[in-house]
């Protein structure tokens, strides 16, 4: 440690070398640490920020708990730990037992650097997880707003670092749902339908990938791809907007340098999109319905077919109550009408995932009103979406933060995307917390005066129940480039 921030205080997060560097001597350590922790920063995210948060944390701790993305694996870190901590166990070590039993971990950079960590951890399959703390660093920022970790990117100096961490000290554990997403289409028989990410970039696009032929889920003459997600998968104009906005950025650095620019940036975009007039500027944009067919599953229940109003241009499936940079497009819906559709509060822990429509920008601005929502469509913990043959050649999607246009084979009608509901994972809450747990007692259960739904949200149809298949891993692939992390 430093001798800036040498006071005791900061002992309790100090973890020693021979835990962190294999083959090292054993130390005589008197201290316990009462809130270890493992710090894993993207230093490419926030401009110059992510580099000099870099610095400040390897000077308060030990340089070995604190490592840049860019440089190491999070899932080889975090391995080689866990396998030390194991020896050292068996060794009869106390210190590395209660380092095991108290261990976090701070995860700085954006969302998509975020949800990188949390698909490691749930790989790991640890019988006792370290819960994550996200800093806010990059663009989006959801999953820190949903738990109280703020949007604003933090400060960098020595004070700010301590204050965070004592932050971290006090925080409290919370589950989340962790959700898999799969798509499987016949192999086309010219061209690729890989994942597109903007500006075309190599390996810049870990959040949705296909499998390995190796992989479990590959199946002859199909192409599978697969990703996982905390906060939300979507699809239609939204995330092609985002797309629009991803590139430009990508081209054009030097014209994204504050939050000002670029959200005026994001507003002309989603104009000359067709986002804002569609009906003026692009008659024939694609609704969700004329795309593709949804499909349900409630909890221990059969598929459905979910009817999508015509007028819906953008669908969200939404884990967390933060979306497009804080908004929650659920809102706390009517009691009656809770009942009445058999809806739920939207718990962040109760395997279930939320599913909001919208029909243009316009519709997207209502988020900003205090009873503001989308158009609420359904619950359930099982989505499957059935593109129609033909419909379109491609499609936008979007991951937590990250979007790609997705090409279509436009002779097949086998292509099917499918999320399910796949275990989860342990963050850290403070008091500010905006999300809620299930075995929250303080947990809303709806207001009394908001405005009815409209009727053509309903759903209809009970059909036979299928199944499609689910990953038991989170893996992204070994040769993605951090450099385009979020």
């Amino acid at each position: 440690m430093g001798d800036t921030i040498s006071d005791n205080s900061l002992k309790d997060f100090y973890i020693p070398n021979y835990i962190l560097v294999p083959g090292s001597k054993v130390e005589d350590v008197s201290h316990v640490p009462a809130c270890p922790v493992i710090v894993f920063i993207n230093s490419k995210s926030g401009g110059q920020l992510g580099g000099e948060l870099l610095v400040t944390y390897r000077a308060v701790l030990n340089e070995n708990q604190v490592f840049d993305l860019g440089e190491k694996a999070p899932d080889k870190v975090l391995h080689q730990l866990y396998v030390t901590l194991g020896t050292l166990k068996y060794s009869g070590d106390t210190l590395a037992t209660e380092i095991e039993k108290r261990l976090r971990i701070i995860v700085a950079g954006g969302d998509g650097t975020a949800s990188w960590l949390l698909g490691v951890v749930c790989d790991l399959k640890l019988p006792q997880p370290p819960p994550i703390a996200t800093v806010p660093l990059g663009t989006g920022n959801n999953l820190p707003f949903s738990f109280g970790w703020g949007k604003k990117n933090p400060g960098t100096d020595c004070q700010s670092v301590e204050f965070f961490l004592n932050q971290v000290k006090i925080a409290k554990e919370m589950k989340i749902d962790s959700w898999h997403i799969i798509m499987r289409m016949r192999a086309p028989k010219e061209g690729s339908c890989d994942p597109i990410a903007p500006l075309e970039l190599p390996h810049s696009l870990h959040a949705f990938h296909r499998v390995s032929q190796t992989d479990t889920l590959n199946k002859e003459g199909y192409h599978t791809f697969r990703g996982g997600f905390w906060n939300y998968f979507s699809i239609g104009m939204d995330a092609q907007v985002s797309y629009a906005f991803h590139s430009e950025r990508k081209l054009h650095p030097e014209k994204f340098k504050n939050q000002l620019v670029n959200q005026s940036t994001y507003l002309k975009l989603g104009c000359t999109q067709g986002w804002f007039c569609a009906s003026l500027f692009h008659p024939s944009s694609r609704n969700i319905a004329h795309l593709t067919k949804v499909r349900i599953m409630k909890r221990q229940g059969q598929w459905e077919d979910l009817k999508i109003p015509r007028s819906i241009r953008s669908i969200v499936c939404l884990n967390l109550p933060s979306f497009s940079g804080g908004l929650n497009p659920w809102g706390t819906p009517h009691r009656k009408k809770s009942h009445d559709r058999d809806l739920t509060p939207p718990y962040v822990d109760d395997g279930v995932i939320e599913i909001v429509g919208f029909r243009d920008a316009w519709h997207g601005l209502v988020l900003l009103s205090p009873n503001g929502h989308g158009t609420r469509l359904a619950q359930a913990n099982r989505i499957r979406f059935e593109f129609q043959k033909g419909a379109a050649d491609h499609t936008f999607m979007r991951i937590d933060g990250e979007p790609w246009k997705q090409p279509l084979p436009v002779d097949d009608d086998t292509v099917v995307v499918e999320i399910s509901h796949l275990g989860q994972v342990s963050m850290l809450a403070t008091p500010n917390c905006r999300s809620k747990s299930v075995y929250d007692p303080s947990s809303p259960v709806g207001h009394l005066d908001e405005e009815e739904d409209s009727a053509e949200e309903s759903v209809e149809d009970w059909e036979e129940r299928r199944k499609f298949g689910a990953a038991d891993t989170f893996k992204f692939p070994d040769e993605f480039d951090i450099a385009h992390l979020s």
